[in-house]
């Protein structure tokens, strides 16, 4: 097994799909944290050389206008009037919820991440591990080694896995090494607050604890890896389906798309909990946020995305054990 690993490991990378990854992801944070900086620099041009304090509450204004304003659905004042508690919880408790730094960098890149861009990065590398054999026919001179089907299918499965760890260090290791060069390598210490619940518009506060970044970024990362593992599963289920590369990753794209798209949208559809682009936004329950759908929680997002993930595994074992080989 550890020969066919190694050998699938070199496959991926003289495709050289990590480094494309790992080029996209500093070309991102290298964006965003100039869009970030611009930003700051902004609002000091604005309200001048003020502290948090004075952000936030600006902020909480803000937020109060738009509430008020005509035109908002209320599933958007809902969640506007939870942001808002949440705030003034951070100003009563004097907590700066974006302590400056490359931490809290990390923190906010992997929160907008982790339904659409992270998944697309493990997509890269799982969509064709499978398809791309079959469609050069190289799949046909590695089954004819003695070596059972669904060893070599592990052997696929288990060196996407490693890459999939590779990617998830890489997003960490450079968003925080470029965002660092702007804001500082400091605030791993600083504060931060879990454990906000939503009870309709009311925000509940009886689980609140306060816990040091770097704890909150080790939570944080290792639901970004389950949401990635969960991804590539199922990529790699599709690259066993279906022959065509490029068709797969239409599939996969379309899935992560329309899941970003129906997550401010399906309040009302209850059943939409079950699907698994529903689910990936794992770091909100974190920080606090409101449900898509209500009755959603950490533990059923988890439940849901490991079932998901298992079909997925399942699948593509029983159809390329049994299916002919062309």
């Amino acid at each position: 097994m550890y020969s066919l690993v190694r050998n699938e490991l070199l496959k991926i990378v003289r495709k050289k799909r990590i480094l494309v990854v790992a080029g996209i992801i500093a070309i991102l944070v290298g964006m965003f944290t100039y869009a970030q900086w611009k930003e700051l620099d902004r609002r000091l041009e604005r309200f001048g050389d003020v502290d948090w304090r004075t952000t936030l509450q600006q902020q909480i204004i803000d937020a109060q206008n738009r509430i008020t304003s005509s035109g908002i659905s209320d599933e958007w004042k809902s969640q506007l009037q939870l942001r808002i508690q949440q705030q003034q919880y951070y100003l009563d408790h004097n907590v700066n919820p974006v302590e400056p730094g490359a931490p809290t960098f990390m923190r906010t890149f992997a929160d907008h991440s982790i339904t659409l861009f992270l998944p697309l990065m493990v997509m890269v590398v799982a969509a064709d591990i499978v398809s791309s054999e079959r469609s050069a026919g190289t799949i046909k001179l590695l089954l004819t080694r003695p070596v059972k089907r669904w060893k070599i299918l592990m052997s696929k499965y288990l060196a996407l896995l490693l890459s999939i760890s590779i990617i998830v260090v890489l997003f960490g290791l450079l968003s925080y090494l470029i965002s660092g060069i702007v804001f500082g390598y400091q605030g791993w210490s600083a504060p931060v607050i879990i454990g906000f619940s939503a009870e309709g518009i009311e925000l509940n506060t009886n689980a609140v604890q306060l816990i040091p970044q770097w704890q909150y970024l080790l939570m944080e990362f290792s639901l970004v890896w389950f949401v990635a593992l969960v991804v590539g599963s199922i990529a790699f289920m599709l690259s066993v389906l279906i022959k065509n590369t490029p068709a797969g990753m239409g599939v996969m794209l379309a899935a992560l798309i329309s899941g970003a798209i129906l997550s401010n949208m399906v309040s009302s559809w209850e059943s939409a909990k079950y699907l698994f682009m529903i689910n990936l936004d794992l770091t909100a329950y974190l920080a606090g946020k409101a449900p898509p759908i209500e009755g959603m929680s950490l533990g059923f997002s988890l439940i849901v995305l490991t079932l998901w993930g298992l079909a997925a595994l399942a699948v593509s074992f029983i159809v390329f054990t049994r299916q002919d080989i062309y």
